[in-house]
């Protein structure tokens, strides 16, 4: 294992350090993984709703890369690939409520689903009013009545910069908490594996795929896939992938979608906007217009080299909240 680290036990609070250092603007607590903006720590402005998320670390940018203006108050990291801990939820739920309540943005696992509402239940208990908005877009998981159900993927972007720029105008915590879950319902992300990733710990990849193999339908927590190919051109992947996505969303035709290309750590530049003309095609030839779009590392794995890919049907309100100005570490317009 060749890793940029000190050991494996401090990479998370060595790298919220580093953070701090680089984004002065904002307040980093290393040692519980807790990251706020500064205005929102002191309460400010009294009367709006504050948006928190967080999981395991690993996805960087996402969750503490988003936090500022038009988005995040506050995300909580846990160790990589791991819940943050209740008490760490809670605290920063309390420093950061305004008076108007804290909106959880939480990714569909079972560790960060359990966590969250424990911390919730306790900031309830002193006064501090807080909605749960899971995202759960992940279409190479089956919904099902038994399980954790699917998990929660690139839509966590999208939830939280839509509804941040909706607390931003000052709406209530329920009109918050309804465009997020707005967002969600109109979501859908499906991922590809080139290799896996190596978490510090394990020092090893979580599976192995052959020189000539991809793992379609990969989670974002070094889970493989449910579906293992030899290799495809680009123009193949592209069209596997939206085939999932599009199988499960029928109403994108014809309405115009916000489109993320998310690299998933390992991937360069270059072959994720390849990625994008062929995006571009498919949903060409099957009447969907791309109306905004992303492309690099938001939602990633470490360093595993693949990418995934989410389309959020958009109307007039989603991509007037989209355009809003928004300027954190790592999503900046408008501004």
């Amino acid at each position: 294992m060749k890793k940029l680290i000190n050991s494996p036990e401090s990479v998370v609070a060595d790298a919220l350090r580093g953070m701090a250092a680089a984004h002065p603007g904002l307040r980093v607590e290393a040692e519980k993984g807790i990251v706020t903006r500064a205005g929102a720590a002191a309460g400010e402005p009294a009367g709006k709703v504050a948006l928190l998320s967080g999981g395991g670390s690993g996805h960087e940018p996402l969750h503490a890369g988003f936090v500022g203006r038009g988005m995040l108050a506050a995300a909580v990291a846990g160790p990589v690939f791991t819940s943050p801990v209740p008490d760490n939820i809670a605290a920063a739920t309390c420093a950061v409520d305004a008076g108007a309540g804290v909106l959880h943005i939480v990714k569909n696992y079972t560790g960060d689903i359990l966590n969250f509402t424990m911390a919730a239940e306790d900031c309830e208990d002193e006064g501090v009013k807080v909605e749960q908005v899971v995202v759960d877009d992940d279409v190479a998981v089956a919904r099902t009545e038994h399980g954790p159900g699917r998990r929660g993927t690139g839509a966590t972007l999208f939830v939280e910069k839509i509804a941040g720029a909706l607390a931003e105008e000052g709406a209530p915590l329920a009109e918050v908490a309804a465009v997020a879950r707005k967002v969600n319902a109109n979501a859908r992300s499906y991922g590809v594996a080139l290799t896996s990733c190596t978490t510090p710990a394990k020092g090893s990849p979580n599976f192995t795929l052959g020189e000539d193999e991809i793992e379609l339908g990969i989670g974002i927590h070094g889970e493989p896939g449910r579906e293992r190919r030899k290799i495809m051109t680009a123009a193949e992947t592209a069209e596997a992938m939206l085939d999932a996505i599009l199988d499960d969303l029928p109403e994108a035709a014809g309405a115009p979608v916000i489109l993320l290309v998310n690299g998933l750590g390992g991937t360069p530049p270059v072959e994720l906007y390849i990625m994008r003309a062929e995006v571009e095609r498919v949903l060409g030839e099957r009447g969907i217009t791309v109306a905004r779009s992303l492309v690099g590392n938001y939602v990633t794995s470490l360093d595993m080299a693949g990418c995934t890919l989410t389309l959020c049907r958009a109307d007039e309100e989603l991509l007037r909240l989209w355009d809003a100005p928004v300027d954190t570490p790592s999503l900046r317009w408008g501004c």
